[in-house]
């Protein structure tokens, strides 16, 4: 019978960590941003939140970046009153010629952030509702290509999901399988 107490323990530790699961309160965080100021999840509460992991490197990253279309989509974001971290896992040196203006850039020392919310790849995407709860989460639209080409023909899944929570619904598409660049732990 003492066995019991420990497994009990052991699966609520297990619990504790689980994955941000669509529909469930999203992972809270706490980190620095480039600039060394702190920035937490919860300072954003009562609005939407997107989080998108970034690698500077990655061509599916590119794919966006080099034409302006990831930093027109933040920007249009940004200005509907939507909070946009660029979260950056692997120590990317980051720089204005990377292009990730207006977005706040988020440093994941240690990758607490992308293990809490299992973040697989770049640009790996999760929309979080103005209450906390996490709405969509994976690929950033609908064409796993490196070319920038693909941009316009493809439907953008953080866009739609942004759409939808701005209109009071919930999004038609909650979760996708991500594509990109891996993100190294």
């Amino acid at each position: 019978m003492r066995i019991l107490p420990s497994l009990l323990a052991c699966l609520a530790a297990v619990a504790a960590f689980a994955a941000a699961e669509v529909g469930k309160p999203a992972p809270e965080f706490t980190a620095k941003d480039k600039d060394g100021k702190t920035v937490s999840l919860a300072d954003f509460k009562g609005k939407t939140v997107v989080l998108e992991w970034y690698n500077p490197g990655c061509p599916y990253v590119k794919k966006f970046y080099d034409v302006g279309a990831m930093q027109n989509a933040q920007k249009d974001a940004i200005g509907q009153g939507v909070v946009w971290l660029v979260i950056n896992t692997g120590g990317h040196k980051l720089n204005e010629a990377n292009g990730y203006y207006p977005a706040t850039v988020v440093i994941d020392e240690g990758s607490k952030i992308a293990r809490a919310y299992e973040a697989k790849v770049t640009p790996h995407c999760f929309v979080i509702d103005a209450k906390g709860v996490l709405a969509y989460k994976g690929a950033i639209d609908s064409i796993a290509s490196t070319k920038s080409a693909d941009i316009e023909k493809a439907t953008n899944y953080v866009s739609a999901a942004i759409k939808a929570l701005k209109e009071g619904k919930t999004p038609e598409v909650t979760q996708t399988k991500p594509y990109g660049c891996g993100v190294k732990y």
